[in-house]
């Protein structure tokens, strides 16, 4: 298994249902793990042959500056739709953190996995 992976990745997201998380944005962190479709990046040498991390932050930071959404579970199953279908992963796993939203907890979250042979 080849695995392109991104960490800690934070970003400001209007997520939420409650009415104070719709008067400003909130910080989340992502973790993706994006397993490539074959191994040709290795034999090649190019970007086309892999998934472009830079690219997928790009996205992902416009889906959140162009979305509200109400569910982490909402926003997880959006970029896993993206990174499945625009940029060709055959798995795709992620974590998507709320951070300091409970008192009693540092993080609060979601994990989901996906594949592109299924979708759930």
């Amino acid at each position: 298994m080849n695995t392109i992976f991104i960490r800690e990745l934070r970003l400001p997201a209007w997520i939420g249902l409650y009415a104070h998380e719709k008067i400003a944005p909130q910080t989340i962190e992502i973790e993706l793990d994006m397993q490539l479709a074959s191994d040709e990046v290795f034999r090649s040498g190019k970007v086309r042959d892999t998934i472009d991390y830079g690219v997928v932050v790009q996205r992902i930071k416009s889906l959140l500056e162009q979305e509200h959404f109400g569910l982490v579970e909402s926003l997880a199953e959006r970029i896993a739709g993206i990174v499945l279908g625009d940029f060709a992963a055959s798995r795709v796993k992620i974590t998507i953190t709320k951070l300091g939203v409970l008192r009693e907890a540092r993080r609060v979250g979601v994990v989901i996995e996906r594949s592109a042979s299924s979708s759930h």
